[in-house]
Parts: structure tokens; C-alpha cells; sequence
């Protein structure tokens, strides 16, 4: 070969070699960014030219999909019930992308898990197309529905968070109010005009806020549950009718100021069942003094406080605070000061307790399914931490049954069941000045089974401020959350 075609012909290897090596920077190197890059269209398009899989609840898909009439995309996103579900489902969207369960699990919806990638293979040589797979919940539809309409028929803001104690598996998630994410699902003026009324700053109500999982609220007199495990666990009372050294009037340390108790209720030296039946703030004031910051810190701990959950859907963290004066732990013993939760939270604590001191890990889903509905993935139940001992949470459960029974709590009873439950009223705005927060935790048992554990807050900005309570906003919903789950076993 002449020396000019040697040099054309290195000349081209050289071509082919850059070819080459370009070819496998985009496939391999640059793949994944370029699949994520926001401007791909092609992704995109990919993704909504094929029926998503369903989210299901008791059997039921609760997802749906529907053609488009325009554009490139080929299929949105339908729901059903979708206001009533947008806390478990969250959304996927044509124009704004996807949130919660929809976002979490869109690998085995659309059908791109690379444990499909056998299946698609498959497919994809016998032309047929490919499919998205399932995500099964452990959500219960009967107690859902109770929570989502309690709160609708109570008005104003609030929460529902329900747990079944032996497993941690969630059963109701509800928040109100909120919105139905079929109405962002497509790319039309109509869904850019629902996106905009989701938009805190265009309606106060924040109705994609979703209020079970990421909003904290001051727990109030239900967190009193936990200050009552910390004394029982820590030794500094041992029984339920024990008589506690609560002097009346009780000053916090450190102040002058008395804490005081919400009307004229037997508080002084009270039992620890008698300060829950009453909700004495100074007998729990002082139980939390007493303990000290460390101790009622490290028993919130173990009921979840101060750690996000992930269910998988991201819950935002509990707040129990360390290095606070006595005075300030007295306050925070009683669901005040730096105490803050989510209902979930909530509802893990009534759990701990109902299922004899044992937190199980809370999780709403239950498997994920192929499209031809293998299983693919299972959950199983996984213990969390153990915050009561046996013998101290049936002294707790035992008082938990007192406020239902004749205490705080008696609009949460039900014929036929034993029911637990600590009412609370939380202080809200500066100085007290906003109505408070409602809430109501409870559980239920069925012969020796608990079948659920409740949380409810309620916010009602326009409620007259006396009639503002956990046994009248938030007990009757938690109640009728408890039925609708003993109903569905029958």
C-alpha cells in the first residue's frame, strides 16, 4: 500500500475508532443523565405509550388510565376516589411529574424495574407490549373512607393516620382537604389551572399538603401517653393507682409561674389512671420534671420521635427536644413547648401500647406484582424498637381504657369492644392565640386481638374556641375508623 492510502486508511480507522468510542460514551457513560435529562422528550414519550400499572387497595385498583385526544403522550393517569386516596397515592403527572407512592414505585408501574427486564425482553421478541406492574397496599378502603369523611364532615383542616399494631401495616392514611390528582394528570390549560390552585400561595387551604405524613402539629395531651410509659418504665411510679406526689398548686422549677390544669378537676397527689382519665397537666407536668430532660427523651425515642419514617413514603420527623430547662421539659411532657408530631406518629405511639409495648415499623406496602401479578417483592413485618415492657403497657393499656370507659374519652366507645384512647387539646398560635388543635388517639381490641390504633387531629379555624375539643372534633372520627376495620374482619 502507498503511502497516501496508508494515510487515508488510518485516517478512516481513526473516524471509526471516534465513532465508536462517542457511541459508547452516550450508551453507557451518559445513558442514565441523558434518560434524566428534563428535556428529553423521547423519555417522555416512552413512558406514556403504554397503560401504567395500578395501585391496588383490598383487591381493587384504585389507579386508572385513560387516552389522550392530543399532543405526544399516548396515556394519563386516572383515580379513583382520588381526593380520598392522593395521601397513599400521590400523583403522576404529564406536565409536573410524580410524588409519593406514584413517584417511589414508578419502576414497577411503567414497567422499567430492572426486574422486568427479563419479561420485557421477552415481550419485546414476541411483539407484545410491554406493561406496567402493581403495587399492592395495605390499606383498608372501609376505614379510609370513614377517615376521609369524618374529616370532611367535621370541615376545616385535619388528619387520619391508622395502624394495625401486630404488623405496623398501615391502614388508613387520610388528609383533608385535598384535591383530586387526576385533575394534573394530562397536559392541558385545564390541568395547568388545577396545578395553580394547588399552589399554597394561591389557596391558603394547601390542599396537596399532605397532613398524615409531613405535617408536625404540638400533640397536646395525648403525648401524655408517652410521659406516662416514661414514668412506668423508668420505675418513678410502678402502678396505675398508685397515688403520685403532685402538690396543687405545682410550680414548674426554675419559675414562678404554676402550671395549670384545665378546670377544676381532681389532680392533687392523683393516680397516674386518674390523671389520664382527667388529663392532669401538673401530675404529668412533673412526672416529666421529675424524669429529667435525658429520660423523657430517650423513651420519645423509642416510640419513633426525633427519626423520619419511611413507609415508604418519607413521614417527617417528631420533635422532642434535649438540653431544655426542667420548666420547659414539664411543658414538653404535656404536648406543649418543643413537642411536635405526626398523626402517624401518634398512631404509633396508641400501637406501641396496644400491642403490649412492641412497636412494629409502619409500612403501606404490602408487595409489588409483575404485570402478570407474581410477586416480586414481599414485606414482611419488622419490629422497631420495644418501648414498653409487657406488664407496663397493659398497666397503660388498663388506663387508656379508663378515659374511654368514664374519662375524656367517652364519645370513642363501641358495644361490644374495648377501647383505649387519650383525648388532647393543643395550644396553637403565639400566646395561645388560634384556635387549638383537636386530637384523639385510640385503639380497639377484639377479645385478646387489637386490630387497629387510631390518630386524628382536627384544625377548625371557625370553630368557637370552647367547643373546640378531642372528644368532640377528633374521637367521633377515630371511632368510627375503629368500626369500619372490626367490621371488615367480620
Amino acid at each position: 500500500m502507498n503511502k497516501p492510502l496508508r494515510r487515508i486508511a488510518i485516517f478512516c480507522g481513526l473516524l471509526v475508532l471516534a465513532l465508536l468510542i462517542r457511541d459508547n460514551w452516550l450508551q453507557y457513560v451518559k445513558a442514565d443523565s441523558l434518560r434524566e435529562d428534563p428535556d428529553n422528550r423521547r423519555v417522555l414519550i416512552a413512558r406514556y405509550a403504554t397503560p401504567r400499572g395500578d395501585i391496588i387497595v383490598d383487591g381493587k385498583s384504585i389507579t386508572g388510565h385513560a387516552e389522550t385526544t392530543s399532543g405526544d403522550f399516548k396515556y394519563k393517569r386516572t383515580y379513583k376516589d382520588g381526593a380520598m386516596w392522593a395521601p397513599v397515592t400521590g400523583f403522576v403527572s404529564q406536565s409536573y411529574g410524580a410524588t409519593q407512592l406514584e413517584s417511589i414505585e414508578d419502576g414497577i408501574l411503567t414497567g422499567n424495574d430492572d426486574r422486568l427486564f427479563f419479561r420485557n425482553t421477552l415481550d419485546m421478541l414476541t411483539g407484545k407490549p410491554k406493561e406496567g406492574g402493581n403495587v399492592v397496599t395495605t390499606l383498608n378502603a372501609a376505614a379510609q373512607k370513614a377517615a376521609y369523611n369524618g374529616l370532611k364532615k367535621q370541615g376545616g383542616k385535619g388528619a387520619v393516620a391508622a395502624i394495625e399494631p401486630s404488623t405496623g401495616k398501615i391502614l388508613a392514611l387520610a388528609s383533608y382537604p385535598s384535591y383530586d390528582p387526576s385533575t394534573i394528570a394530562g397536559g392541558s390549560d385545564s390541568d395547568a389551572e388545577a396545578w395553580k390552585k394547588l399552589d399554597k400561595k394561591n389557596n391558603p387551604d394547601d390542599p396537596s399538603l399532605n397532613r398524615a405524613l409531613r405535617e408536625v402539629y404540638p400533640p397536646g395531651s395525648t403525648f401524655k401517653v408517652v410521659t406516662a410509659a416514661a414514668a412506668l418504665q423508668n420505675g418513678l411510679y410502678t402502678s396505675a393507682d398508685e397515688k403520685t406526689k403532685s402538690p396543687l398548686p405545682w410550680t414548674m422549677p426554675g419559675t414562678t409561674t404554676p402550671l395549670k390544669n384545665e378546670g377544676n378537676i381532681p389532680c392533687e397527689n392523683a393516680t397516674l389512671r386518674t390523671a389520664l382519665q382527667y388529663s392532669c397537666n401538673t401530675v404529668f407536668g412533673k412526672v416529666g420534671s421529675d424524669l429529667g430532660n435525658e429520660k423523657m427523651l430517650d423513651e420519645a425515642k423509642k416510640f419513633g420521635f426525633t427519626e423520619e419514617q419511611f413507609t415508604p413514603v418519607r413521614s417527617s420527623a417528631p420533635v422532642f427536644s434535649d438540653d431544655m430547662a426542667p420548666s420547659e421539659v414539664a411543658l414538653s411532657s404535656i404536648g406543649q413547648f418543643n413537642t411536635a408530631a405526626t398523626p402517624l406518629q401518634m398512631a404509633m405511639v396508641a400501637s406501641a401500647v396496644a400491642n403490649n409495648g412492641t412497636l412494629m415499623k409502619p409500612y403501606m406496602v404490602d408487595s409489588l406484582q409483575a404485570p402478570n401479578l407474581d410477586t416480586l417483592e414481599k414485606t414482611e413485618p419488622e419490629k422497631m424498637s420495644e418501648p414498653l415492657s409487657a406488664e407496663n403497657a397493659q398497666i397503660l393499656q388498663s388506663m387508656m381504657e379508663t378515659v374511654v370507659q368514664k374519662g375524656t374519652g367517652t364519645t370513642a366507645q363501641i358495644d361490644g369492644v374495648t377501647v383505649g384512647g387519650k383525648t388532647g387539646t393543643a395550644q396553637h398560635g403565639e400566646n395561645n392565640s388560634k384556635n387549638p388543635y383537636a386530637w384523639f388517639i385510640s385503639y380497639a381490641k377484639v377479645g385478646d386481638s387489637a386490630p387497629v390504633a387510631v390518630a386524628v387531629v382536627v384544625q377548625d379555624d371557625n370553630a368557637v374556641r370552647e367547643n373546640i375539643s378531642g372528644s368532640g372534633l377528633a374521637a367521633p372520627i377515630a371511632k368510627s375508623v375503629m368500626e369500619a376495620v372490626i367490621d371488615s374482619k367480620k
